[in-house]
């Protein structure tokens, strides 16, 4: 049977083991959004993970309305990834940039600029700003004249991450996020060629992924997808007939892998009654499927005994143990992570978490 502890080639990247870091976002580069020192030694510390997906970067101003988020739309941030991913690659280890679009969820407040979405209905809740929560403003529906400035957009940070080192990409396509904005009916109300029919909501995926595949590669493009429940305000009447049409687009393009983060009943963090649509979107996507939320050591590797997923992606546990793998390899105790560091700036909860060594 296939372990955990398994290599797995995704794509270009030889993985030496199934247990991914999920992407994080941790609030520690700069206002200019550029990545600080501080990450280098978190990233380095955590380089024992199969496959690194960083936290969300944002391809632009305009989508990046995160306070102290990092950015790879300039040259700054460019040279400044750099230390980190050399870092990782010196500690032996992998990691593709996560490139994320905020749409609706972004804030004047810290873009300077009006949100966009695919349809003009505001986010509920309160966006996080520099100057403390703010309720969302509606949003402008996108042109489709500016779609391909959209889509250079993607392609211009993609190989930006190329030339930072990063081995890859995954383009951000949920959790209520733009692509996802546009994916789900509950916020898509357009009626051009990007609303309505599931293959027409599809569409901006498909078109963002093929762009990007030919900026770097197919072996080096994967995706993120939320396909079971409302997140952050973004939901969908039939999940179940919209994520198989989104699966076989992307396996069409024949992506690295494709990534799920799907909510359970008992979420920590999220919670959903809608069925995981991973094992219908497993008939339709035949390439690497990895499998996020709330696993154990034991229910990740059910799943992959299973046969729907090939590898599991772990975000909180790799917070507090930057030796995540090796502690689950030897079923030693987890460090429990402290949520009032996620997203603060200072190394306090974020490279002070003791490894076995030092615990030892």
């Amino acid at each position: 049977m296939t372990s955990l502890f398994d290599p797995i080639q995704l794509g270009a990247i030889a993985a030496p083991n199934r247990i991914l870091m999920a992407p994080l976002t941790r609030a520690r580069a700069t206002r200019d959004h550029v990545p600080t020192a501080l990450m280098v030694d978190y990233y380095r510390q955590r380089a024992s993970a199969g496959l690194i997906i960083s936290e969300a970067t944002g391809i632009s101003r305009q989508g990046l309305g995160w306070p102290y988020a990092p950015g790879l739309w300039s040259e700054e941030q460019v040279e400044a990834w750099k230390p980190v991913t050399a870092a990782v690659h010196d500690a032996g280890g992998r990691i593709v940039a996560q490139l994320w679009h905020m749409g609706r969820l972004v804030h004047p407040a810290v873009t300077g600029e009006d949100p966009v979405s695919s349809s003009a209905i505001a986010a509920p809740g309160h966006a996080h700003t520099y100057e403390g929560n703010k309720d969302y403003p509606t949003p402008r529906p996108l042109e489709v004249s500016e779609i391909p400035q959209l889509l250079e957009t993607y392609a211009h940070a993609a190989r930006n991450a190329r030339a930072a080192g990063f081995d890859g990409v995954q383009i951000h396509a949920a959790n209520g996020y733009l692509i996802d904005e546009f994916l789900r009916d509950g916020v898509n109300q357009r009626s051009d060629d990007y609303g309505g029919s599931a293959d027409n909501r599809v569409r901006l995926l498909r078109e963002v992924t093929g762009t990007v595949v030919d900026a770097i590669g197919a072996d080096r493009t994967a995706v993120r997808l939320s396909p079971n429940g409302e997140t952050q305000g973004t939901d969908d009447s039939d999940p179940a007939s919209l994520f198989p049409v989104a699966a076989q687009a992307l396996d069409a393009l024949g992506i690295a892998f494709l990534e799920l983060r799907e909510l359970t009943p008992t979420g920590t963090y999220g919670s959903s009654e809608v069925p995981r649509q991973s094992p219908l979107i497993r008939q339709h996507f035949k390439g690497p499927l990895i499998l996020n939320s709330d696993y154990t050591k034991a229910s990740a590797q059910a799943a992959i005994d299973s046969g729907v997923a090939d590898g599991i992606a772990f975000g909180r546990p790799f917070i507090a143990n930057p030796d995540l793998v090796e502690r689950l390899r030897i079923d030693a105790p987890l460090n429990e992570w402290n949520p009032k560091t996620f997203y603060t700036q200072g190394a306090e909860g974020y490279t002070d978490y003791p490894v076995l060594e030092k615990v030892a």
